[in-house]
C-alpha cells in the first residue's frame, strides 16, 4: 500500500498544487521559498501531530483564494458556488492511495467506497472550508464589522494621515478574517472514490470520517524529523544523550526479556545493593537525629534510605555521548562540530521513529510516511554524500523486517543542496517551481525523460543526467543560469559581470536591480550542445542566457581522390553563407543572412507547442557575435569570441603583450594588415591561459572599479543586461 499522488489547494503557495510519490524515497527539491515548507506543513495540520486541533491561521489561504473571498463578501452574492461537489471555499489536501493484493485491507475497508475489484485507488479528502450558511452569515458579519470601522474612520480622517486611514479601509476584510476566520470555517475529513488510472475524482457518495468516528492512525501514520532539530555545541547542552534514553525506551518496548535488557537492569539491581550499604553510612548522622524524635510506638521514626535506581530515569539525565578524540581520550559531544552532531541526532531520530513505526505490541499502520526536512543543516557537502547514500539502505532494511517486523514506509526528503540532490537517484526528485509570485507546482524528472524518449532522444537524456549529478545539481537551486561554450567564457564572465555592475551602479540603485555578482547564477559549459539541455530548461523554467559564436563558414570544392567534394570550410562572417553551429540552427534556424543581422529582440525565445519562437516575454536569450565599432570607429563582424575581443582591445593585448605569453606570434598585433579574425586563427596558442592572462593584465582606478583597462564585446554585453533585470 502507498500514497500515490497528493492534490492541495489554496495553501499558501500551492494554489493548484499536485504531486506524485514515489514507492521508497521521494527527493523534493527547489529554491527558497517554492513550497517545500509549505508542503510539510499541511500534511503535518491535517494528518500528522497538530490535526487534533484547527491550527490553520488566515495566513494559510492563498494570497488568490483570499481575494476571490473578499469579491465574494463584497458582492454579497453566494449564487452557484456550492454547485460543483469537487470545488471547495477552502484549502483542500487529497490523498490518493493505490492498494494491491497482498495488502491487509482490514483497516483501509472501514473508508472503502468503490467496491469494483479494478479499482484499487482510495481517496481521502481533508478540507479547511467555508459551508455555505456560514458564508451567509459571514456577508452580514462582515458588512457590519465594515459599517462600525468606516464610522470610526470617519471620526479619526482628520487626525490620521490619508495613507494610514487608506490602508486600514484596504486592509480591514483581512484584519477582520485573521481573528474571526474559525467561526465560519471548519476542518472537513472524508473518503471518496476516484477512477484508478486517470485519477478522475468522484464526490457522489462520500464517507464523513469525523461523523463516523473512523481514526486514520491505522491507516496513516506520519512522523516528521524538521530542519530546526535541537542540536548545539553549547556544553550545557545534551541532545543527543536526550535522544538516547529516548532510544532505550523504544528498544525496551521492543524487546524487555533480551539479554542486553537484561543486564543492564541485573546490573542496576547489583549497584543498589552496593548503594544501601554506602547509604547507611552516608547519612547514619541524620538518622540517628530523627530516631531522638521518637513516635506513638516503637520503630516510628527508624528510617533507612535504600537506592533505587530506575533504568529510565537514569539514562535521561545521567548518559554523555562521547566520540573518540584520540585512541586515549574521548570528549564529550558539545566537543563536537555540528554538523557531525545532527548527523548523529538525525539517525538517533530515525531510528527511534522506524520503532514507533513497527508498533511492536500491534500492527503498524499501512502506511508509514517519514518526512525529513533539510538533512543538509550545517554539514559539509562529504557528510551529505555520506547521509543520501546510506538513508535509503538503512530504511529499505527496516522497513524489509530486518529488525522482526516489516511494514509500508515512504519516505519523502527536502532539500536545498545540490550535493544530495547529485548522489541522489535522478527519478525520485521532484522539482518545486515557482510558477508566478501566489503558485507553485511540482515536477517529476520521471516526466522529463519521457520527453526525450518521444523523440528518440535517449542518449541526450542519459548524457544530460550523468552531466548533472557529476557536475551541475546547483542548476536546480539557481534562480538564472548561463550556457556558455569553454574555458575562455567561463574564466572571464565573472569578471564581465562585475565590470557591468560597476558601470551601471548608478542606475541600478535608482531603480533598485540587483547587481549581477550577488545574484544566484549558475554558469554551466556546455561546448556547442546547448541545445542537448533545452528541454531541461524548459523544464525548470528559469531565465537562461545561452552564449555561443556565429561559426561562419562557406562550403568550396576540393579534388580528392579524383572526385570533387564540397566541404564546409569556416571563414570571415562578411564572406560566408551558413553556419555551423548546432545551437542556433536549433534555437534560431534562419538563413545566415538573417542570422547575423537579427535584432536583439528576436533573439529572446519562449517554448510553444515544442518549439522555440521569439516571445518578448521569453525567458531564453541566444547570444553570438554582432557587427561592431571599436575605438578608431572601424566596424566589423566577427566570428568567434576571440574575434571580437581583439577588434575592440587591440591596444589593450599591444601595451600589454609582454605579458601575454599564451600568444603566439604577438608581433602580428602591430602590423594593420592583420585584422581580428588573422590574430584570432594565428595568435592563439592556449585559450585558458590567454583568458587568465586578460585577467592579470587588467587595471583597477583610484575608485577601486576593476578591469577597466578592457572592454566587453558587444553582444555578451546585451546579453548579461539582459540577464540582470528580472
Amino acid at each position: 500500500m502507498k500514497i500515490k499522488k497528493i492534490k492541495i489547494n489554496n495553501y499558501r503557495l500551492l494554489k493548484n498544487f499536485e504531486i506524485d510519490l514515489e514507492k521508497e524515497l521521494s527527493l523534493i527539491i527547489g529554491k527558497n521559498n517554492s513550497g517545500k515548507t509549505s508542503f510539510l506543513s499541511i500534511l503535518d495540520k491535517f494528518i500528522g501531530s497538530k490535526a487534533s486541533s484547527n491550527p490553520f491561521s488566515y495566513d494559510d489561504f492563498n494570497i488568490n483564494f483570499q481575494k476571490k473571498l473578499k469579491e465574494i463578501v463584497d458582492s454579497g452574492n453566494t449564487d452557484s458556488l456550492y454547485n460543483d461537489k469537487a470545488t471547495i471555499l477552502g484549502i483542500s489536501l487529497k490523498i490518493f492511495i493505490e492498494y494491491y493484493e497482498d495488502d491487509d485491507l482490514s483497516s483501509i475497508d472501514k473508508v472503502m467506497i468503490d467496491l469494483d475489484p479494478s479499482n484499487n485507488v482510495v481517496l481521502l479528502v481533508f478540507e479547511y472550508l467555508i459551508l455555505e450558511d456560514k458564508l451567509k452569515k459571514l456577508i452580514i458579519d462582515f458588512k457590519e464589522y465594515e459599517k462600525k470601522e468606516q464610522e470610526k474612520h470617519k471620526n479619526s480622517e482628520k487626525e490620521e494621515s490619508e495613507t494610514k486611514v487608506y490602508n486600514d479601509k484596504k486592509n480591514i476584510f483581512c484584519n477582520f478574517m485573521k481573528k474571526n476566520h474559525k467561526h465560519y470555517f471548519t476542518i472537513s475529513k472524508k473518503s471518496t472514490s476516484c477512477e484508478a488510472y486517470s485519477f478522475k475524482e468522484n464526490y457522489d457518495y462520500y464517507i464523513d470520517l469525523k461523523k463516523e468516528n473512523i481514526s486514520l492512525d491505522k491507516i496513516i501514520n506520519l512522523k516528521i524529523i524538521q530542519a530546526n532539530r535541537n542540536v548545539s555545541n553549547n556544553d550545557s547542552d545534551k541532545s543527543l544523550s536526550t535522544l538516547s534514553s529516548k532510544y532505550y525506551e523504544k528498544k525496551e518496548e521492543k524487546d524487555n526479556t533480551s539479554e542486553e535488557i537484561q543486564k543492564f537492569k541485573e546490573t542496576l539491581s547489583k549497584t543498589d545493593e552496593h548503594l544501601d550499604t554506602v547509604y547507611n553510612d552516608l547519612f547514619d548522622n541524620v538518622i540517628k537525629k530523627v530516631k531522638h524524635f521518637g513516635g506513638i510506638k516503637k520503630g516510628d521514626t527508624n528510617i533507612k534510605i535504600i537506592s533505587s535506581l530506575q533504568h529510565k530515569e537514569l539514562l535521561k539525565g545521567n548518559t554523555t555521548v562521547m566520540y573518540d578524540h584520540t585512541d586515549e581520550h574521548s570528549l564529550p559531544e558539545y566537543y563536537n562540530g555540528l554538523g557531525y552532531m545532527n548527523l548523529i541526532s538525525m539517525i538517533f531520530e530515525i531510528e527511534i521513529i522506524l520503532s514507533e513505526f513497527r508498533k511492536e505490541n500491534e500492527t503498524p499502520s499501512d502506511i508509514n510516511l517519514l518526512f525529513i526536512e533539510e538533512p543538509e543543516a550545517h554539514t559539509h557537502p562529504q557528510m551529505q554524500y555520506v547521509f543520501i547514500k546510506n538513508i535509503k539502505n538503512i530504511l529499505q532494511k527496516a522497513s524489509n523486517g530486518d529488525d522482526g517486523i516489516k511494514f509500508d514506509l515512504q519516505t519523502i526528503i527536502t532539500t536545498h543542496s545540490s550535493h544530495i540532490t547529485a548522489e541522489s537517484d535522478f527519478e525520485d526528485i521532484k522539482y518545486f517551481y515557482n510558477k508566478n509570485k501566489n503558485e507553485v507546482i511540482a515536477k517529476n524528472l520521471r516526466d522529463l525523460e519521457k520527453e526525450y524518449e518521444k523523440e528518440g532522444k535517449e542518449q541526450n537524456y542519459k548524457f544530460l543526467k550523468q552531466y548533472l549529478t557529476l557536475h551541475r545539481a546547483e542548476l536546480f537551486f539557481a534562480d538564472k543560469a548561463i550556457f556558455i561554450e569553454g574555458d575562455t567564457e567561463r574564466i572571464l564572465l565573472p569578471a564581465m559581470m562585475k565590470k557591468i555592475d560597476q558601470e551601471d551602479k548608478k542606475i541600478d540603485e535608482e531603480d533598485g536591480i540587483i547587481p549581477l555578482v550577488s545574484q544566484n547564477i549558475s554558469i554551466v559549459e556546455v561546448g556547442a550542445y546547448s541545445q542537448i539541455f533545452e528541454k531541461f530548461i524548459d523544464f525548470i523554467g528559469i531565465k537562461s542566457l545561452i552564449i555561443t559564436d556565429i561559426d561562419s563558414a562557406k562550403k568550396v570544392s576540393r579534388e580528392k581522390e579524383g572526385k570533387l567534394i564540397e566541404e564546409k570550410e569556416k571563414c570571415r562572417v562578411n564572406e560566408a553563407h551558413l553556419t555551423t553551429n548546432t545551437s542556433l540552427k536549433f534555437f534560431i534556424n534562419k538563413d545566415f543572412n538573417d542570422l547575423k543581422n537579427l535584432k536583439f529582440e528576436n533573439k529572446v525565445l519562449k517554448k510553444e507547442n515544442n518549439k522555440w519562437v521569439q516571445n518578448d516575454d521569453g525567458y531564453v536569450l541566444i547570444i553570438y557575435q554582432i557587427s561592431e565599432k571599436n575605438s578608431v570607429n572601424s566596424e566589423y563582424h566577427a566570428r568567434s569570441f576571440e574575434d571580437s575581443f581583439f577588434h575592440i582591445n587591440r591596444q589593450f593585448i599591444i601595451d600589454n603583450k609582454d605579458n601575454f605569453n599564451s600568444l603566439k606570434n604577438i608581433k602580428y598585433f602591430d602590423d594593420d594588415k592583420n585584422d581580428s579574425y588573422d590574430l584570432a586563427e594565428k595568435c592563439i596558442d592556449k585559450k585558458p591561459s590567454f583568458a587568465i592572462e586578460i585577467l592579470l593584465n587588467s587595471k583597477t582606478d583610484t575608485n577601486k572599479n576593476e578591469f577597466i583597462n578592457w572592454k566587453i564585446p558587444a553582444y555578451i554585453k546585451e546579453g548579461l543586461k539582459w540577464l540582470k533585470i528580472n
